[in-house]
């Protein structure tokens, strides 16, 4: 995957990942390019289709006949959302960055407002949290759950750890660039990430639209992802963090064990009790071995 340019001119380069969205991409072209209208600076919408089925490509192809700033890209085959976003990225000619979706789900007419708070932050979010945000109800409480955890983890107020819509300095998205994964959890490493290197974050409150076509998304798959790599982020950067909690709670729980068994019948599980304790004992000196290296990568 091409690296994101060293030499970027000032100015904002929307990256739209397409994937079968014949539906809502003409729409979204367009309100993106009416947008970009108000931002008092040079700009450019990258259109990357992540070799669609549909006729998603021949639109484009027709759009960028008639709205100069537009540049297509076509994947040759279906890469995935986060490595269709590095293509556009990788292309793109300015040191800002704004990525959304081409379903018809973000409002892009509030791209301009991101891209003005962008001058005194590191990255603006548009969080789901709206007067108006359809989420389908048999994903809010996994995304409920995936907020909280984002939220403990990071040790960070996170509004919306996956929202499609947001700008960012592409400077922050370079530092970070070989940990984005080319899946749905492109969006949920980067936010994690930009947390935990004490970034300046800020969210702006969105609408949320039912989407236009067919979501590419697989649950059960997908949620897992943005679990094991929240984890994964967070340990690059804390490592004592996650092995540190695991190794206290397996202690909690050796000494917790020990102390039950006694009282209900009168003797000490010694081969459970010494399990569970020297294993919490060495997942503490993992994380204090990764603290060590981390501090050494750091510096």
């Amino acid at each position: 995957m091409n690296y994101p340019p060293h030499r970027s001119e000032s100015g904002v380069s929307v990256v739209i990942p397409c994937f079968d969205e014949q539906g809502a991409i003409e729409h979204t072209i367009e309100a993106v390019s009416e947008s970009l209208a108000a931002v008092n600076l040079p700009s450019e919408i990258i259109a990357v289709n992540d070799g669609s089925q549909d006729s998603t490509g021949d639109i484009l192809d027709a759009l960028a006949r008639v709205i100069p700033s537009l540049r297509v890209i076509h994947n040759p085959f279906n890469r995935g959302y986060g490595a269709t976003l590095k293509v556009g990225i990788s292309e793109a000619r300015f040191d800002r960055i704004v990525i959304t979706d081409a379903d018809g789900t973000y409002p892009n007419e509030r791209i301009a407002e991101l891209v003005t708070e962008l001058e005194r932050c590191d990255m603006v979010v548009g969080a789901r949290t709206g007067p108006n945000v359809n989420i389908p109800p048999v994903r809010r409480p996994v995304k409920w759950l995936l907020l909280r955890y984002a939220r403990w983890l990071a040790r960070a107020d996170i509004k919306d750890v996956n929202s499609g819509l947001r700008a960012v300095w592409i400077r922050h998205v370079k530092s970070v660039w070989w940990m984005l994964p080319n899946g749905f959890s492109f969006t949920t490493t980067i936010t994690i990430a930009s947390h935990v290197n004490r970034l300046n974050v800020k969210y702006i409150p969105i609408n949320y639209h039912h989407r236009v076509g067919k979501s590419s998304i697989r649950p059960i798959r997908d949620t897992s992802r943005f679990f094991f790599l929240i984890v994964r982020t967070i340990m690059f950067y804390r490592p004592l963090q996650v092995f540190g909690t695991f190794g206290v709670l397996l202690i909690a729980a050796a000494i917790l064990t020990a102390i039950v068994v006694k009282v209900v019948a009168g003797v000490v599980p010694d081969v459970l009790t010494v399990a569970l304790f020297t294993t919490g004992v060495n997942f503490l000196g993992l994380g204090l071995i990764g603290d060590l290296v981390n501090s050494h990568r750091m510096r």
